[in-house]
Formats: structure tokens, sequence, C-alpha cells
């Protein structure tokens, strides 16, 4: 048959398709008792009509899926098909429940060469993620297990049909939309001589399913995130540059913003107060700021509803001087992150060392992670923080040049598309020639995104102007990261092999 004699139209089967339905169910399931009556189609339909779904080509039947709703713990357990369809041939619909589960699909023989299985099961597939069902269960035969019973057992040919070393109709085709064996059912259609009465238990996940009993405090999906490049201005005290910066937190809070971030060392200019050439005793002067900084910070978190990433700042420990960010959630918390490596100028110059902690953070607008400017450049935090479930990557960062700038900006959009997540970079821009190490800097604040058709083309949420100070906004749909995750057209974290290398965060 030719596709320039096609005409297909998916619809909701009706009671008047019965005649052209029972005539296929007979010529597809002629081995196992073939249609069901009038009867139960007409049940189906009365109590679950969307679940019934149909393609027609040119008024004709072709295909159908028929499904029901059932209660996940019941069947997701080992079931037979009769708990599903009684001796009087009556399915147990539960509206209730909270799953779906595909009792048949079955494709007319002269249209098998057109994937209308695989269309079918797309609109099951909506129709789970619409009613924010759990999952998709499905008991399927195994029908070519006849054929190898003889040499293996049901398990082994499971396996093998996995591996692609034997096909197998039906179960090939589960597996390739993404369906899991979730337990082998024995007994499940005695009749089934090809199957030898054994079937698999299949699940299709909905990975974008919410209980309806969750709490108020539920995580967002939808979250707006604000970048703020800093022009580097000369200060001349902390508090002139806290008023600039809850100016900024002020206008990004005014559009219903989750999170606003700084770039690194953004009150590097009150190094210009310290009276001293030596640019250690500068950066220690700086740090005797960074209590204060965080608290008034964290303040403003609270008082403006916006969670915070500081940027960073220098902290004294003991005598030992660190690169230090800081989460200010807006209930108050504060969380903070360590930059790990050190530059050669911050190590020649102010003696900074490296932490030796990384996490992800829990907020009310997904889970984060921080990496502070060049840690963003080793890939193994960026993946160690996926490990973690990460979102949303947040980059504080301070380059002087176009070239060290692009360092940061080209690792830091790999690490969106290997990890499958959102990642925002924020940078300084100006000059500021009284103060040494800060006379140049070069920024263009952005957030990346995953490189796959639900994000633009060039995987570029949102940029900055170079060089300009400004406020950068960018909206963020977590619930995309999960479906690229699961079904994209890559998937990087499902798809390490895990036999081959492995990576840990050592204690």
């Amino acid at each position: 048959m030719s596709t320039e004699e096609l005409i297909l139209t998916v619809r909701e089967l009706s009671k008047k398709d019965f005649p052209q339905l029972q005539i296929l169910m007979d010529q597809v399931y002629h081995d196992i008792g073939g249609s069901w009556p009038e009867h139960t189609i007409s049940a189906l339909i009365d109590q679950f009509p969307q679940g019934q779904i149909m393609i027609e080509d040119q008024g004709q039947l072709v295909a159908v899926a028929l499904t029901v709703q059932v209660d996940y713990e019941r069947f997701s357990n080992p079931h037979t098909y009769d708990d599903l369809i009684d001796k009087r041939m009556t399915i147990a619909h539960d509206p209730k429940g909270d799953a779906l589960y595909g009792l048949d699909v079955f494709i007319h023989p002269d249209y098998r060469g057109f994937r209308l299985g695989r269309r079918l099961y797309e609109a099951r597939k909506d129709l789970c993620r619409n009613l924010n069902l759990r999952a998709i269960l499905a008991g399927g035969r195994i029908v070519n297990y006849h054929k190898y019973a003889d040499e293996m057992s049901p398990a082994k040919y499971i396996e093998q049909v996995d591996r692609k070393a034997i096909y197998d109709p039906i179960l090939s085709f589960q597996l390739a939309n993404d369906f899991q064996v979730k337990r082998l059912l024995r007994q499940y259609l005695p009749e089934d001589t090809r199957s030898q009465g054994y079937a698999t238990l299949l699940e299709w996940s909905n990975i974008l399913f919410e209980p309806d009993d969750h709490p108020i405090s539920t995580n967002k999906r939808q979250v707006r995130i604000g970048a703020v490049q800093w022009q580097m201005r000369e200060f001349h005290s902390a508090e002139a540059v806290l008023k600039q910066v809850e100016y900024f937190v002020d206008a990004v809070s005014d559009y219903k913003s989750d999170f606003v971030i700084f770039p690194e060392f953004f009150n590097a200019p009150l190094m210009g107060l310290a009276n001293t050439h030596h640019q250690q005793e500068a950066i220690r002067y700086l740090a005797s700021f960074t209590e204060h900084f965080r608290q008034q910070i964290s303040q403003m978190a609270v008082s403006y509803n916006i969670n915070i990433i500081t940027g960073s700042m220098p902290l004294l420990d003991g005598n030992e001087l660190f690169n230090v960010a800081y989460l200010c959630r807006r209930d108050g918390s504060v969380e903070e992150q360590y930059k790990l490596h050190i530059t050669p100028h911050e190590r020649r110059d102010w003696v900074i060392e490296g932490g030796h902690k990384l996490r992800s953070f829990e907020t009310d607008a997904g889970t984060i992670g921080i990496l502070i400017c060049y840690d963003v450049e080793f890939p193994e935090l960026g993946r160690l923080l996926a490990d973690q479930d990460m979102e949303i990557l947040f980059v504080p960062f301070w380059t002087d040049t176009k070239n060290a700038y692009l360092r940061v900006r080209h690792c830091a959009q790999a690490r969106a598309i290997e990890n499958e997540c959102y990642v925002a970079i924020c940078g300084s821009v100006g000059n500021l020639p009284e103060v040494q190490s800060l006379d140049v800097q070069y920024a263009q604040s952005a957030v990346f995104s995953p490189s796959d058709f639900s994000f633009p083309h060039d995987a570029v949420m949102a940029e900055a102007t170079p060089n300009t100070e400004m406020i950068l906004f960018s909206d963020l749909d977590l619930d995309r990261l999960k479906v690229v995750r699961s079904e994209g057209s890559v998937r990087n974290l499902k798809d390490r092999r895990g036999d081959l290398f492995s990576l840990t965060l050592h204690k």
C-alpha cells in the first residue's frame, strides 16, 4: 500500500465502530479466541471513552488501543488476565485508579509498515500525563517463546530479546517504546500456547506524575532566574555596595523571580579602601566584610522573597583564606559552597586555598548546585552534582579578558549538555584602575540548556549584552529536564557506561 493513498485519523472509538473492530480482532487474535463480545467493548466506551483510541483510514478502522484505569499497587504485582476480565467478559475498570493498563493494541496486517502502534502508544502516554497517572502497565505476551522453550527459560528469553539477540514482535516493540520489564507473569493467559502461558509485566513510568496529596511546599517546576551583570565601580563604604545589591535584589524580585545571582568577588572594589598596595593584605581586608554581607544579603532574601546566590566573597577561617559563595534562601536559611579549584593568580597573589566539600542544595524552586568560576572547567564536579539530582547550576565568575571568559562559557555550556541541566553564568564588567587586579573585566552573562528539541536551537536560553551592566532574566521549565533525561534524542545521564568507569566524591 502506498502512503500517498493514506488519510489517517486518530480518534476515540465509538460503539458504531464495533462491526469493524470485531472483524479486525478476529483476524489478529484468531489463535486466542478472537474478538471480545459487543457488550464488553460498549462497557469500555461507557466507562472510559478517552482510553479507547483508534486510527481509521478514510473510514476504515485499521488500528486500536484499548485501555482501562487500575490501581497501581494491585496490578504492578503478580496477576493474570482473568484478574482484568472475568468470565462474563467484564473488564475491571477503576475510575479512581492511579495507573493505566494497556489491554490490547492491534493493527490491521496491511498497515503494519506505518508504525501505527507507536502512534497509539504516544497517544496513551499523553493520556497518562494529562490524567496525572503514575504509570502505564501492560501484560505483554512473548509470542515467539515457543520456538525457544526447549533451550532456554522465559527469563533467559526475555534477556535475549532485550539484547536484540532474539526478535519478539510484542516484547521488542514494547521495549522500543520505553517500557521496562517489571516481572515475569506465570499462567497469565494459559491458552496462549505460543507464549507457553507466560507474559511480561511491563511498565512505563510517568515522570511528571504528581500525587494528589502533595503538600503546599512542593517545589516549583516553572522557575524564573535573574542574573546581575555587575558593573565594577568605585565604592567608599560597604553600605554603598549593599545599597547597590539591594537595588538589584528589589528589581529582580519585582519580576517575580525565584533566584538572583551575583558575580564572583562582586564587592572587590572595597579592596581600594584597604590603604595598602600589598594584594594579600587587601584581599584579607575584603574578607573582614564577608560576615556582614552574608547577614545583610540573607535578610534581603527574606524581605524580598527571593533566593540569592551571593556571587562569592573571601572568607578567613583561622589563618587560611577561602573563596566562598552563599545560598541565601528566602526562608532565612543559608548554605555555603567553597571554590574548590584555585587559579594560579588567586593562589600566587592572594594565597587562597581550595575547599574540600561539594554538594547540591534543595530549594523551593528545584535542586541546585554552585560552582565558582574555574570550578566549572572541571567536568567531574558537574557530574557529581548531577548524580545528586541537580537541575540548575549557578556559576558566578570573574574574568578579565575575552579568552578567559570563553573558557568559562564553553565549559558551562558543556556542563549543561552532558548533565542535562540548566546552567546560569554571571560575571562583572567595567574597569577599575584604582584597585590592583581589577583594572579590566569582560563578561557576557548567560543561561544555557540541554541541546534537544524542547530547548532553543543553540541551547542558549538567554544572554546579556557583553560588557554592559544589566539584569538578565530567564524562565526555566524543570519538567523539561525530566523528559529529556528519560526520552531525549540522547540521554547522557542514563547512557553512561557504569560498567566501564565510575566517579566518587571523597569524604
